[in-house]
């Protein structure tokens, strides 16, 4: 039986509706908070059968902002799993991390909250599981630049990357394609206690109940293609 480890950032935010598939296929998974427990992150040794980041709230990645707590060990981190080949999912802020740990960056950008059409770069993309479009609901602060060599899988209207893929296993979402409503409400409380949250989210929450069954179909395929380019299943 697989098994993945997840680098949590915030207690608010976490796997959401995926975690419901990596059940249905028999994949355990375990939680690290950091936050928690000193910001200590496992060794790259007892990492499980991939690594998941889930995103991080209020935090961001540029060194002018407010910047992760744990994120240069979690770089050195991920580094080490894309040396050694170890799948990697990455989302919101974990994509982030990801594209810095593949020697790519990170781009200036305020706390947003906003729901986007992404559209898949080609047919094979995801090993062709792709979505042709899906909603991407994004809670973050700054966004990643992935480094010019890797694969942008899906993009926004804008042209900006929503998904990309570094090597053979590892991949970036703009996003938590699992992403539930409750767990977006939690972020924007979690905010109003350091009296930082996005502004007038209450139009964005009410789209996102209308999108929720949009989320979780578009959510099948994803996972069908994760689990598959991660040999999760093997």
């Amino acid at each position: 039986m697989k098994h993945v480890t997840v680098i949590q950032h915030t207690q608010s935010e976490w796997l959401g509706h995926i975690e419901d598939h990596f059940e249905g296929r028999g994949i355990r998974f375990g939680y690290v908070r950091p936050f928690n427990n000193g910001g200590v992150l496992p060794d790259v040794d007892v990492v499980g059968d991939a690594l998941v980041l889930v995103g991080g709230g209020t935090w961001g990645t540029v060194a002018t902002g407010k910047p992760l707590p744990t994120l240069e060990p979690e770089v050195r981190l991920v580094r080490a799993c894309l040396m050694l080949s170890k799948p990697v999912i990455a989302m919101d802020l974990g994509a982030q991390v990801l594209a810095i740990a593949a020697d790519g960056g990170s781009i200036p950008h305020p706390l947003t909250l906003t729901i986007e059409t992404a559209r898949r770069a080609s047919e094979n993309a995801l090993c062709g599981y792709m979505p042709e479009m899906f909603p991407s609901v994004v809670y973050m602060r700054d966004r990643p630049r992935p480094p010019d060599y890797a694969t942008v899988l899906a993009t926004f209207e804008s042209g900006a990357p929503a998904v990309f893929q570094i090597g053979d296993n590892a991949f970036g979402f703009v996003g938590n394609p699992g992403v539930r409503r409750a767990m977006i409400e939690d972020l924007i409380m979690e905010g109003l206690d350091g009296a930082e949250t996005p502004d007038n989210p209450g139009p964005v929450l009410d789209q996102l109940a209308e999108l929720g069954p949009r989320i979780e179909n578009a959510l099948v395929p994803i996972m069908t293609g994760l689990v598959k380019a991660t040999r999760l299943m093997s």
